[in-house]
């Protein structure tokens, strides 16, 4: 077993999981070693042609990492691994939400402005879990131009930013892709809405945190109104010019949201999730053209962080 490849107690949580061959066009290359390749260009940001043997083929790595991406695999292994820890009592759903920005590297441009045909796999068939939208339209999600790839120009230059919400014990939970300049507060619902934990036998997925921490950025009406609609206990700190604003109109000014400063020291929660996230090189700067394929990039990094902590 080589540096940063799956122990076996961490293999034996996925092969449940796994897709299958259907027999009709040759077999899967064993999976273990595909994913162990996956894994160590993640975790390394080495270009895939220049994988080590010992993964064998470097194109098929890459396609399998490609399919996965597309299908909703990766995610459907993370959700499965957050189940598993959900039922053992060991996430901690005081959630925090935030963002990071990750540079692009120059070879992440230059994707076709046109969505790519669908993936398609020897032997596969398309998994129970894949998402209806990418099955309704025969297309994975991106295609557009740099915007449709999540890719933009911020302060830092040509990025991506990288939308996540995170557990009390610094594990993401979701993670969603954008353009560089996107504002955090836009992405705040789709996050919170992308958190889907399912429960062991019958049941619907667990989607609702005990609590939530998220800084300024998030603090608007819009936000506010979303988290007391689901009825979710919430720490965000007032910005300075809406407490301005709100102390103007006196008593039709309303009362200052509430604020737990102990509860938001505990958003630091989210920044660890993130800095564990970017040890992994091809998370922390963004190689990948297509957006679905980053975004797969993280989420198996995100895999690997729920498998080993």
């Amino acid at each position: 077993m080589g540096r940063g490849d799956l122990s076996d107690a961490e293999w034996d949580r996925l092969p449940p999981f796994l897709p299958v061959s259907n027999g009709r066009c040759g077999r899967w290359r064993d999976h273990r070693q595909v994913i162990d390749g996956i894994l160590h260009r993640v975790r390394t940001g080495v270009q895939w042609r220049d994988l080590p043997e010992r993964f064998g083929p470097w194109k098929t790595v890459y396609e399998r990492h490609r399919l996965w991406s597309a299908d909703g695999t990766w995610e459907h292994l993370l959700q499965q691994v957050q189940a598993a820890a959900d039922a053992a009592g060991e996430i901690d759903w005081y959630v925090s939400v935030d963002s990071t920005i990750v540079r692009a590297h120059q070879h992440a441009a230059g994707a076709r402005t046109d969505p790519p045909p669908a993936p398609g796999s020897k032997g596969a068939e398309a998994p129970e879990h894949q998402d209806s939208t990418v099955a309704e339209s025969a297309r994975p999600p991106g295609g557009g131009g740099a915007g449709g790839e999540g890719l933009g120009r911020s302060r830092g230059g040509f990025t991506s930013k990288l939308h996540l919400s995170a557990d009390g014990r610094c594990r993401p939970l979701s993670l969603i892709v954008t353009p560089g300049q996107r504002a955090d507060c836009t992405q705040f619902e789709p996050v919170l809405e992308k958190i889907r934990v399912p429960r062991p036998g019958l049941g619907r997925p667990r989607k609702k945190p005990d609590s939530l921490a998220a800084d300024k950025a998030y603090s608007n009406g819009p936000v506010r109104e979303y988290l007391r609609r689901r009825g979710i206990r919430h720490t965000i700190p007032e910005k300075t010019d809406s407490q301005a604003a709100r102390l103007r109109k006196g008593s039709r000014g309303g009362r200052p949201p509430g604020f737990d400063e102990d509860r938001y020291k505990k958003r630091n929660m989210v920044e660890r999730a993130i800095n564990r996230l970017k040890q992994h090189r091809a998370v922390a700067t963004r190689y990948d053209k297509r957006g679905y394929i980053y975004l797969g990039t993280a989420t198996a990094a995100a895999l690997t962080i729920w498998l080993r902590t």
